[in-house]
């Protein structure tokens, strides 16, 4: 079949949660499908680098991502109808390229990928005649929008010196309550990336079409390790200008590791990814912590830690940072949020904690007994090895792209 992506950023390489989504869908489907490629990207050059996509893809089509200023977001989040989301990366030059790309061929299916990019087929399903250049059309929700903004409002409303934040999920939240089921209608069938998503899309509109494509990871490309550590070690990982890993490790570094190190004093924490915000560098003045930045390979951090720590209060979908580090043999210590829609057995292969007592005692745990987080990281390494590789997970497009075939 003819398949045509939409994705916000060029699918390589495949180093955060879209990207690795995106890449490894696209390299999976690329061994019976033919697949052509809309994205953006700052430089052209960007897509000479990738050649392991380009191998995938008959056509590489891309355009720069729009600018906006924060002044702009501001004014934009108290005038527009639309939700920031909507905004980030719309510009006519993209539409014109959609358009001259379904007038020049036809689809079997077009896929979007992120809400980022549904604006661009709400635009062009207004015209019958471009509308039927693809016989099916995907709407691959990563997140539940609505959702993530809300939780983010509940955690910041909390704090006076996060009201503004606060009042910006808010009024994101309530737009995109309405954006996001306008975008769900749009669609021939919808793919979720959790259970507990798809029924968050259900709540906004009852009797879609939801398919489960959970998010995945490579498991011969991520090995578990032979030896864990001696140290009382701790990591995070993540796009670090991300807010829900800013209140992460905020709220870790102020809420819970104190009360680790009362009980275990040498205990060292390391945030790794890139474009760290203040709030995160400022946590590298505790000599224990370190904040690396950017780093050419994360999992070698991942694997030096005795403990993986999620302690996200904010955000949807699920995390490829508990699938990797379940992959490569590191024991988890995550918060319901962030081991949300993952189904590793809590007790047995992840250990589930929401407030700071309870996630240091979890912690704790580990940290003396490590032949139990052994066990436990062998036991999620299985369960990734049998439901979560990509090549078990992308077969579950096949349905619907079947149900196009038939016609």
């Amino acid at each position: 079949m003819k398949l045509l992506f939409l994705t916000p950023q060029l699918p390589f390489p495949p180093h955060k949660g879209t990207t690795l989504r995106n890449f490894n869908l696209i390299r999976q489907l690329a061994a019976d499908h033919e697949i052509h490629l809309l994205t953006f990207v700052d430089d052209e050059s960007e897509v000479r680098w990738a050649e392991p996509l380009r191998e995938c893809c008959a056509s590489i089509r891309v355009y720069r991502p729009p600018q906006r200023s924060l002044r702009r977001r501001a004014v934009d989040s108290l005038t527009s109808r639309w939700p920031d989301m909507a905004l980030r990366l719309w510009t006519p030059a993209m539409r014109q390229l959609l358009q001259e790309t379904l007038a020049s061929e036809t689809f079997d299916v077009v896929q979007v990928e992120g809400i980022e990019m549904a604006r661009y087929w709400l635009d062009v399903s207004r015209s019958p005649a471009l509308r039927q250049r693809a016989r099916l059309s995907v709407f691959d929700e990563h997140n539940a929008e609505y959702l993530l903004q809300q939780r983010a409002f509940e955690t910041d409303v909390r704090q006076p010196t996060k009201w503004p934040g606060a009042l910006y999920s808010f009024i994101q939240w309530r737009k995109l309550v309405r954006y996001e089921r306008r975008c769900l209608r749009a669609f021939d069938a919808i793919v979720a990336v959790s259970d507990k998503d798809r029924d968050a899309l259900l709540r906004l509109s009852p009797g879609l079409n939801i398919t489960v494509v959970p998010n995945g990871i490579d498991t011969a490309l991520n090995t578990a390790r032979v030896h864990p550590p001696t140290t009382s070690s701790l990591v995070f990982t993540g796009t670090m200008d991300f807010r829900p890993n800013v209140d992460a490790v905020t709220w870790f570094c102020a809420e819970i590791l104190p009360l680790i190190r009362t009980q275990v004093p040498d205990t060292s924490f390391t945030i790794v990814g890139v474009n760290p915000k203040k709030a995160v560098t400022r946590l590298a003045n505790d000599p224990q912590v370190t904040v690396t930045g950017w780093v050419p390979e994360v999992r070698s951090y991942v694997q030096a830690a005795a403990v993986y720590v999620v302690p996200l209060r904010m955000g949807g979908g699920t995390r490829f940072k508990v699938l990797e580090a379940a992959a490569l043999g590191v024991p988890i210590v995550s918060t319901s949020v962030g081991g949300e829609g993952i189904d590793l057995t809590p007790g047995e292969e992840i250990l589930l904690a929401d407030e700071p007592v309870a996630f240091a005692a979890a912690v704790v745990s580990l940290l003396r007994d490590p032949a139990r987080g052994a066990a436990m990281a062998r036991r999620a390494r299985q369960r990734v090895e049998t439901c979560y590789d990509w090549r078990v997970i992308v077969p579950r497009l096949a349905p619907l792209y079947q149900a196009c075939s038939s016609g």
